[in-house]
């Protein structure tokens, strides 16, 4: 009798069975990983190398990896539309409430004309505060999300200092602060008038405000090899050293300045504007002394050459 097919087929279901048995195994660590990416456990086991089952493995890791991503992009986005209501809440809360202080006064008493039309007045204060506010959170939420895009271009930049310098002009008169602008060179840098010229406005206005009266508030012009910066100096209260960090995020205000009038909008939307035009912004300050908020821009002929 010829033994050799026999030992053939009985080697033929061994490895049958050791196959189907593999298979099953492998089956299973995959059932669980799959269970884990559902129920966002660690995986277990990511490291099988056998032939197609290695790389479904190596995708349920991939496609575990990409999930997480996901998820905490998710929770980080939730988190800052929570931060962002309840911050727009803060901000709206206390024009809204003396809106509706004068409203009831003018409505119940029987006020002299000057009184009423000086309650009016400041009614009319709080509606423009409540716009300028909801008109910077559109625009901050909008740069943010990439929803606005604006084109720079290569543009002389006294016109934008100047358009600036004219929008806060009325405010610094009241206090008696003059503004100083140092001898510029009107070169061409690459930026946006109108978004530029609304950035540099909103550190001269937060000079303006916590500059002492009769003040002075300087602009100056200095080029480098890239950039042309252009810097804005008080003679404020300055910040604390570790708050210059801080000054430019998204609604923050000191807790010294409480009192005093603002919104924490102004400073993170110059910094986001000059950003989407390749430039950036710093601050130095001495406290007690002023601060100086200077403004990068890139010059125009090094961008056209980087072009």
């Amino acid at each position: 009798m010829n033994i050799i097919p026999i030992l053939m087929g009985i080697a033929g279901i061994f490895l049958a069975v050791f196959f189907y048995l593999r298979e099953r195994n492998n089956y299973k660590k995959i059932d669980r990983m799959l269970d884990e990416v559902l129920e966002e456990q660690k995986l277990s086991e990511s490291d099988i190398k056998e032939g197609s089952i290695s790389a479904l493995a190596s995708k349920l890791v991939r496609i575990q990896e990409k999930l997480n991503l996901e998820i905490h992009q998710a929770n980080e986005e939730r988190e800052q539309v929570k931060g962002l209501i309840s911050n727009m809440s803060h901000q709206l809360k206390t024009p809204l409430s003396n809106i509706m202080m004068y409203q009831e006064i003018l409505s119940e008493s029987n006020l002299a004309p000057e009184k009423e039309q000086a309650f009016l007045k400041k009614m009319r204060t709080q509606t423009e505060k409540i716009h300028w506010i909801l008109n910077s959170l559109f625009k901050m939420v909008k740069l943010e999300q990439n929803v606005i895009t604006f084109d720079a271009d290569s543009l002389p930049i006294l016109p934008t200092i100047r358009k600036a310098v004219n929008e806060i002009y009325g405010k610094a008169d009241k206090k008696g602060i003059q503004i100083c602008m140092e001898e510029f060179e009107n070169i061409s840098l690459w930026h946006n008038e109108k978004w530029t010229a609304e950035a540099f406005s909103n550190i001269l206005e937060n000079a303006v405000k916590y500059s002492r009266e009769g003040g002075t508030i300087t602009l100056s012009f200095q080029q480098y090899e890239i950039y042309s910066a252009i810097s804005i100096t008080d003679c404020g209260r300055g910040i604390k050293k570790e708050e210059q960090t801080k000054i430019f995020h998204r609604f923050y205000r000191s807790p010294e300045v409480e009192n005093v009038e603002g919104s924490g909008i102004g400073l993170y939307l110059s910094k986001l504007i000059i950003e989407k035009e390749k430039g950036y912004t710093t601050v130095d300050s001495e406290y007690g002394k002023g601060s100086t908020f200077t403004i990068y821009l890139q010059k125009a002929c090094y961008k056209n050459d980087k072009n």
